[in-house]
């Protein structure tokens, strides 16, 4: 099965055709396709190619299946002996693809 590991929104995917993955928030409504020009690594088999920093020519198409907002993450500061407690929370915004080819 042919795969690659592309960049987006700052992180490293590794991807076949067929996988669903969430990922930063991207400029696109659902049902568009999106493609990756940043290829790091490309491989299928036995054999792998690398880039560098990216392939030539490669790229990986994928089909929006929604917008969402993640899970809330609850980031908690304590002092102890102090009485200081903070809370803040933030839910993330991701964009669920479905990796149409590689």
């Amino acid at each position: 099965m042919a795969y690659a590991i592309i960049k987006t929104g700052g992180k490293q995917y590794r991807v076949e055709a067929g996988d669903k993955i969430d990922v930063e928030k991207l400029s696109a409504e659902v049902g568009d396709t999106v493609t990756f020009e940043e290829v790091l690594a490309s491989g299928s088999g036995e054999g792998l190619t690398v880039g560098a920093p990216f392939i030539d020519g490669a790229k990986v198409t994928a089909k929006v299946v929604d917008q969402f907002r993640a899970k809330k993450v609850i980031a908690f500061k304590f002092k102890r002996r102090k009485g200081h407690r903070k809370t803040k929370g933030h839910r993330r915004h991701l964009t669920r693809l479905e990796i149409v080819s590689v």
